[in-house]
């Protein structure tokens, strides 16, 4: 557990913008049963939050991928990070809707940017990855060069594993789902039961599912 990861897992603590309910578990819209619920929107109303997080990803760009020459933001959630973001590196910025338009010119793509220029994309959560590699794929088609794809927060499931080795493409988050449960135990926000039971989530969701 790093002290930036940790430092975000208490912040989406702090302000709410994580639930977790293992005894009483969310549905997601995919018909999922979940001990875990993520609004990262929030983060955009705490200055000192969002400031943490926009610090936290530029740190890791410009160490990881210091020949980043646009930074994309995911429409909606990802658009005001990447914005930040853009701002600390002095970057250009563009964002990526999920499908193009249906009037005007028909964009997908928002802003300015030239094939072959080297991309990290934002967004605000991963689960499975499935939109913001869309995203990304987009962006690829007008001949940009994703460097890597980067979030505020990740369930580290397994599905995003597989979907980003399938894509060939790097995946970074600030904190993570391991880190936030650990970082509530700490702060006994749960019990030792709840947390082997959100373990137990991550392992294997579906029979988790099956049991509650």
């Amino acid at each position: 557990m790093t002290k930036i990861a940790a430092t975000i897992a208490a912040d989406l603590l702090k302000i709410k913008a994580v639930t977790l309910r293992p005894n009483e578990p969310f549905t997601w819209a995919s018909g999922m049963h979940s001990p875990i619920y993520t609004d990262n929107r929030l983060t955009i109303s705490y200055p000192t939050v969002r400031t943490h997080i926009a610090t936290g990803i530029a740190a890791i760009i410009r160490e990881q991928y210091p020949d980043t020459e646009v930074i994309a933001g995911v429409a909606t959630a990802g658009i005001p990070h990447a914005a930040w973001v853009a701002q600390i590196l002095e970057l250009p910025l563009i964002y990526v809707r999920s499908k193009p338009k249906d009037h005007g010119a028909g964009r997908q793509i928002e802003g300015v940017f030239k094939p072959g220029e080297k991309v990290v994309m934002l967004d605000d959560l991963i689960s499975t990855g499935g939109s913001v590699l869309q995203a990304a794929k987009a962006v690829q088609a007008e001949g940009g060069d994703i460097q890597a794809v980067g979030s505020i927060f990740s369930y580290q499931l397994a599905a995003a594993t597989t979907n980003f080795a399938a894509a060939k493409l790097p995946l970074f988050s600030l904190t993570n789902y391991t880190t936030l449960i650990e970082v509530a135990r700490q702060a006994n926000e749960i019990t030792d039961d709840d947390l082997a039971s959100l373990h137990a989530w991550r392992q294997n969701p579906a029979s988790w599912g099956a049991e509650h």
